[in-house]
């Protein structure tokens, strides 16, 4: 038996393990083994990812997703792939007008703008060829979307409590998986829905009538499949890796994390670049988001080709996935060995809040990971990002953290930059003083906080970061975390006395 798995440009094929079903990959030409898809699938997975913004789908490959339809194989839409299945989407997020994108309109459903970063659980409140059964019945799963809301016509499958929804704190509750009227469509906005939850497998199985000799065949083919898929660096990039760096469970990888003065100074875009990077290099990156907004993680995901795990999301306050504590020790117990982190908004931006922990700088501190401060060029020029870093490294270095590098990035003219750096010449501790030229992103397709095309921003950050960091440099100055625990905010408030 094969089931197929999109594997096209702005696809996460690696996101999620997807119950280790997939079998084959289905690229744009819309063929398996030189033959249609449709005479050689039992059914299809359409991953999470950007398909709808990057234009991943070509007209092969539809016809083929509506071949299989109408031969009642089975087809389960994740996120973006739920999307693609509907009529619109529109992905106009901070747009004073709505943009309009057409998908297959094979479910009777239109998208608009909602983010969402929620983990928990889902109720059943219909049958499906995946739900089968399971009335009334919880699975896990967690949310990862900007544009989460839809309305149409197609039967109710599951429901979810939402307490956080466009960067509030909500009391929501709300549908989250369709199927279609002849029962072999589902779209769900869950991930992890097949990874988590042993039974809806075992549902997908039914329905495609495996026995055990099928089953056995299709988990053996899995394993092939997975290292093809973890072998090459993002999707069409013709850059091949392979694990050439040691992994061994009870030792704690090294870990470095990317701060910054402020938010848009290109922490996601640099960190994505870097993720690449270390992957290219044979390392198994762990990359993590400090509070909820695992969207920022998914540029790196695209190129590592790693999980999203309930670890990526690194708790502050109430927001976000697991204590940085339980994270550390899980990490230890993986095969994982680098932890590249990604901070939130400035490095201080929560410091002063009552709750502990609030801010980057306090997950830094509490776990003893350095930082390299970035610094934005666009709004206040090269000697003004000069002056915020300097400012905020004294700080940091008062609250205990250690700043070993510090990025100079969207940087116009080298001989201001050359100038600029000569700031931090008597710090000692600074062994790594870089910058990144002004690089053209489009505002839509270029963030993920209004629209972005997975496939250009994460070729564009990998090729920027080989052509103008010391990646060797930034893996040496990465060291083994160990959790302390957090300062009190007395201690806080004293260091940023001057």
């Amino acid at each position: 038996m094969k089931i197929g798995l999109i594997n096209t440009k702005g696809a996460l094929p690696g996101h999620e393990d997807y119950g280790f079903l997939p079998t084959h990959l289905l690229n744009e030409t819309g063929k398996i083994n030189g033959k249609p898809a449709h005479q050689e699938l039992d059914g299809l997975i359409i991953p999470g990812g950007s398909l709808i913004e990057s234009d991943g789908i070509t007209e092969d490959l539809a016809n083929e997703i509506y071949a299989m339809v109408d031969d009642g194989r089975f087809i389960l839409g994740i996120c973006s792939g739920f999307q693609l299945l509907s009529k619109t989407i529109d992905v106009g997020r901070n747009s004073p007008l709505p943009l309009i994108k057409k998908g297959l309109g094979i479910l009777d459903l239109n998208f608009s703008p909602m983010v969402n970063t929620n983990w928990g659980e889902s109720e059943i409140i219909n049958d499906s060829f995946l739900t089968k059964g399971l009335i009334g019945k919880k699975f896990q799963g967690y949310h990862c979307h900007t544009y989460g809301h839809f309305e149409g016509n197609e039967t109710s499958v599951a429901k979810s409590k939402l307490n956080r929804v466009n960067y509030k704190d909500h009391d929501l509750e709300k549908i989250d998986t369709v199927v279609n009227k002849a029962g072999n469509v589902v779209g769900t906005m869950i991930h992890g829905v097949l990874d988590l939850n042993p039974l809806l497998v075992q549902n997908v199985l039914n329905y495609i009538d495996a026995n055990n000799r099928d089953i056995k065949q299709i988990y053996d083919d899995n394993k092939k499949l997975q290292k093809e898929i973890r072998s090459e660096l993002g999707i069409g990039m013709n850059i091949k890796s392979e694990y050439t760096n040691s992994s061994s469970n009870n030792i704690m990888p090294n870990a470095i994390m990317i701060g910054s003065t402020g938010s848009d100074s290109g922490k996601t875009f640099i960190t994505t670049g870097l993720a690449g990077a270390l992957k290219k290099r044979g390392y198994k990156v762990a990359v993590l988001k400090v509070g909820p907004d695992v969207r920022d993680l998914i540029s790196s995901i695209y190129l590592t080709k790693e999980k999203m795990e309930k670890f990526s999301s690194i708790k502050i306050g109430h927001l976000g996935w697991m204590e940085i504590e339980e994270i550390l020790e899980t990490l230890k117990k993986s095969d994982y060995n680098f932890i590249l982190i990604e901070g939130v908004m400035g490095v201080f931006t929560g410091l002063l809040n009552d709750i502990i922990p609030y801010s980057a700088a306090e997950i830094a501190k509490s776990a003893n990971i350095p930082i390299i401060m970035v610094s934005g060029s666009n709004k206040g020029g090269i000697e003004t990002a000069a002056v915020d870093l300097a400012s905020q490294i004294k700080i940091l270095n008062n609250l205990g953290v250690n700043v070993p590098g510090v990025i100079f990035n969207k940087v116009y003219n080298e001989d201001i930059f050359n100038n600029s750096k000569k700031i931090f010449d008597d710090n000692e501790n600074i062994e790594l003083i870089a910058y990144i030229p002004k690089i053209n992103l489009s505002k839509r397709g270029g963030t993920p906080e209004v629209e972005i095309k997975y496939d250009d921003f994460a070729l564009k950050a990998y090729e920027t970061v080989e052509n103008n960091l010391d990646v060797d440099k930034i893996i040496n100055l990465a060291n083994k975390p160990e959790f302390t625990g957090y300062m009190s905010l007395n201690d806080i408030q004293n260091s940023f006395k001057i």
